[in-house]
């Protein structure tokens, strides 16, 4: 098992990096959270890692940081989510705001994720709650009382992804870039807690849109 990959960044796509680790370039698929934290190409970077075998492929998925990685571990033993689906709901959430999802027991919030029906939003909620108990032991709760204690700017939410469906941007895309781009903007310099406007999510939105396409 390849648990660990540090090297130099030789490429990244939306998704997915190419690492020179001592001459060997490694194809690693990442969540959009571990993917805007990356730094630009040709700079050091380490990846906590999930090497998947298959018989048509062998697969390398990579996290920045090591509880995402846990998180994404329980997830692929949830009857019915394999790693695409696992990778794609860490792009839409962080591992905060998923806890948070499961503490309140929240279908609504994980159905208006990519590829996930009421079903499959429902048994990640029942199958998550006992599992992610072990996963606060090692992490701690903070991501978890962090996201229930944010007021959720819902209204910005919508309005930032209309407007970057205006621009032709992919309703999928659009809906990830503007949860990864409020998520971030929630913590000012000081570490406070603030809720962003639409103007600013719109801003680190299409920032980050720019940043995949170099």
């Amino acid at each position: 098992m390849i648990g660990r990959l540090q090297g130099i960044l030789l490429e990244k796509d939306e998704g997915e990096v190419l690492l020179d680790v001592n001459g060997v370039g490694y194809e690693v698929e990442v969540p959009a959270s571990s993917f805007y934290q990356l730094p630009d190409k040709g700079h050091a970077v380490m990846l906590y890692t999930h090497f998947v075998v298959r018989e048509d492929a062998q697969l390398l998925y990579g996290f920045i940081e090591r509880k995402d990685r846990s998180l994404f571990r329980l997830l692929i033993k949830v009857n019915g989510v394999g790693p695409k689906m696992a990778l794609g709901l860490l792009s839409s959430m962080d591992s905060g705001q998923f806890v948070s999802c499961v503490a309140r027991n929240d279908v609504n919030a994980l159905v208006k994720l990519p590829g996930i029906g009421k079903k499959t939003a429902e048994r990640l909620l029942i199958e998550m709650r006992d599992r992610l108990k072990d996963w606060e032991l090692e992490f701690g709760t903070a991501g978890k009382t962090a996201a229930l204690n944010i007021p959720r700017p819902n209204d910005a939410l919508q309005e930032a992804e209309s407007a970057l469906l205006s621009l032709g941007y992919k309703p999928q895309e659009a809906a990830r870039v503007v949860m990864t781009a409020a998520a971030a903007l929630e913590n000012d310099e000081a570490g406070q807690k603030k809720v962003p406007t639409t103007e600013q999510i719109i801003r680190l939105a299409l920032k980050n849109l720019g940043k995949s396409q170099n």
